[in-house]
């Protein structure tokens, strides 16, 4: 008898509990501050829209805007010299054909990208341009004051997350430039540079999110993060 009653207590309870965890899920402002952004985007070009111009140059992210872009995506490595430059991989191995690193070239002596350079995340399909200059983060800012970026920062570097903070704030570009990185080292180094910029979600906070998702715990956890990137399966699977 008393097992019973016991099994009846426990479904209760996880009755009582789905059904509060589905409601503030519907409900998220009974427990929670709604977040007001400075911007709002559904169209986000990835490097500039690597899969039209090649990626990552002020082209790219020229053409983006012209189509009606409403948030620019870039990554960023620095010079030796100190600039900070818009270039996703580590190495210009795959991007120029030269095999070496950005941190180890001065900004004026930076090889031009391929005439044809494949999208990475489209194997096979390959992406031509006039411009095949790697671009100053700075002049992107210049060209495009009103337009969200967001910055992935790709190398646990203080000075490099020094120097993109202080051109966020030289710019006053604040509230519409988002901090990114899968690392969450990396991303603790940024918020505490700059904690008025919105900052997206990390893989391993990523991780966590579906954790607290599938287990009902989403609703009763508050999030700082603004913007959540993910990887299409396709692109997972090739």
């Amino acid at each position: 008898m008393e097992a019973v009653v016991g099994i009846g207590v426990l479904v209760v309870a996880v009755g009582f509990y789905i059904l509060c965890s589905v409601y503030l899920l519907c409900n998220p402002l009974i427990l929670h501050k709604k977040k007001y952004l400075s911007f709002h985007s559904r169209h986000i070009s990835h490097r500039g829209g690597a899969g039209e111009r090649i990626e990552n140059t002020m082209e790219a992210f020229t053409h983006a805007v012209d189509v009606g872009t409403e948030m620019l995506e870039v990554d960023c490595h620095l010079t030796l010299d100190g600039y900070v430059v818009v270039c996703h991989d580590k190495n210009l191995e795959r991007q120029t054909g030269c095999d070496v690193d950005v941190s180890l070239v001065k900004y004026q002596d930076l090889p031009l990208y391929r005439e044809k350079l494949e999208v990475t995340f489209n194997a096979g399909q390959f992406s031509t341009g006039k411009d095949r200059r790697i671009a100053l983060l700075e002049d992107v800012f210049k060209k495009f004051p009103q337009m969200p970026i967001n910055i992935e920062v790709k190398q646990n570097n203080d000075l490099l997350i020094q120097k993109v903070s202080s051109l966020v704030k030289e710019y006053g570009r604040d509230n519409i430039t988002v901090w990114a990185s899968e690392d969450s080292q990396i991303m603790a180094k940024c918020r505490k540079q700059n904690p008025f910029m919105p900052y997206s979600f990390t893989i391993r906070r990523g991780i966590l999110l579906l954790a607290l998702y599938y287990t009902g715990l989403l609703p009763f956890c508050p999030l700082g993060e603004s913007l959540l990137q993910f990887y299409l399966p396709r692109v997972i699977n090739r």
